[in-house]
C-alpha cells in the first residue's frame, strides 16, 4: 500500500468502464463527505516512463482531485507488466461487479431514514423506480424483467449518427439507444434541471417526462423541417410524418372515420390508387381551393 498525492497519478487513456455523470458528481460529493477514499484504486509503477498508471479506480481517481484530496492510499505493482497483463488486469477488474439482490436493496434502503443518506448511496432513479415496484413476497431472480437506456453523445458527423438510428430502429429486441451531437450534452441536462426545477420533481425518468410532454405539443412546428410556409411547397424530398402535418398524434375516431371513408369513396371511383390512399389528402386539398 502506498500513500501520495492522486495528481502524480497518470488516468488511463482508454477505459472501458464509464460512469454517468450524475453518479460521478455523487461520488465527488461523498469523498469530500468522507475525506478519503473508501475503496483504494489499483496502479502500476512503469519504471521505465516513471509514471504511476492507474490500471483500476480512474473514477475515484479523478473524483478524489476534484474533491480536493491532497493525498490517498493505493495499491501498487511494482514488478514489470507487459502490455497484455496490463489490459488483463483493467477488464478483469472492472468485470468483477456483483448484483445487488432488489429485495435486500429495498428492505436495506428503506431502514435509511435521512434523506442526506439515501442521497450519498448514489442509486440512481433506475434503480430507486425498480425498488418501487418490487414485491418482496414473491420475488425471484428468475422473474425480473431488465432493460437498459444508454445515452451516447457523439461528434456531429451526420451520416454515423443516421446509421446509428436507423440501426437502432431495426432493433427492436436490444435495448433503447439514444444518439446526440456531443454539444447536445449540456443543453440535455439543462432542460432536465428546468424542467424538474418547473415542476419540483427530483426524479430524472418524470423531468424527461414533462420534456417529452412539451414536445408533443410543438409537434406542428417540425414541418420546418420539410415545409415552406413562404411559398406553400416542400423544401425537400423524401416523406414527412403525418405527425408534422396535422400536429397531433391522434384525431377523434368519428373524424377518422370520415376521412377513413372520403378515402375509401375516391378509391372506389379511381380518383386515388388503392396502394396510396394518402394521395386523397392531395384531392381534396385540390377540390377546396
Amino acid at each position: 500500500m502506498v500513500q501520495g498525492d492522486p495528481r502524480t497519478l497518470t488516468l488511463l487513456d482508454l477505459n472501458a468502464r464509464f460512469l454517468p455523470h450524475e453518479q460521478f458528481r455523487q461520488l465527488v460529493v461523498n469523498i469530500q463527505r468522507d475525506g478519503c477514499l473508501t475503496s483504494t484504486p489499483l496502479v502500476w509503477n512503469d519504471v521505465d516512463s516513471g509514471r504511476l498508471i492507474v490500471l483500476s479506480g480512474n473514477h475515484r481517481t479523478l473524483a478524489a482531485i476534484e474533491a480536493g484530496l491532497e493525498e490517498i492510499w493505493w495499491m501498487q505493482i511494482d514488478e514489470p507488466l507487459p502490455r497484455q497483463r496490463q489490459i488483463a488486469l483493467q477488464l478483469s477488474h472492472n468485470a468483477i461487479a456483483g448484483q445487488d439482490d432488489p429485495a435486500i436493496l429495498k428492505e436495506l434502503y428503506e431502514e435509511l431514514e435521512s434523506v442526506e443518506w439515501r442521497q450519498y448511496t448514489g442509486l440512481d432513479d433506475k434503480t430507486l423506480d425498480l425498488l418501487e415496484k418490487v414485491d418482496v413476497a414473491s420475488l425471484g431472480e428468475a422473474n425480473l424483467d431488465f432493460a437498459s437506456v444508454q445515452l451516447m453523445f457523439l461528434p456531429d458527423e451526420l451520416e454515423r449518427a443516421e446509421a446509428a438510428f436507423d440501426a437502432a430502429r431495426v432493433t427492436g429486441a436490444a435495448d433503447q439507444r439514444w444518439v446526440a451531437g456531443l454539444e447536445q450534452y449540456e443543453p440535455v441536462l439543462d432542460a432536465l434541471e428546468t424542467s424538474r426545477a418547473a415542476y419540483k420533481v427530483g426524479n430524472s425518468a418524470t423531468a424527461f417526462g414533462v420534456i417529452l410532454a412539451v414536445f408533443e405539443r410543438h409537434l406542428g412546428e417540425l414541418a420546418e423541417g420539410w415545409f415552406d410556409a413562404a411559398s406553400g411547397g416542400a423544401h425537400r424530398g423524401g416523406t414527412a410524418p403525418l405527425e408534422t402535418v396535422f400536429g397531433v398524434r391522434e384525431v377523434p375516431v368519428e373524424t377518422a372515420a370520415v376521412v377513413r371513408a372520403a378515402i375509401d369513396r375516391l378509391v372506389r371511383e379511381g380518383s386515388v390508387p388503392e396502394n396510396e390512399p394518402w394521395r386523397a389528402l392531395e384531392v381534396l386539398a385540390v377540390r377546396e381551393h
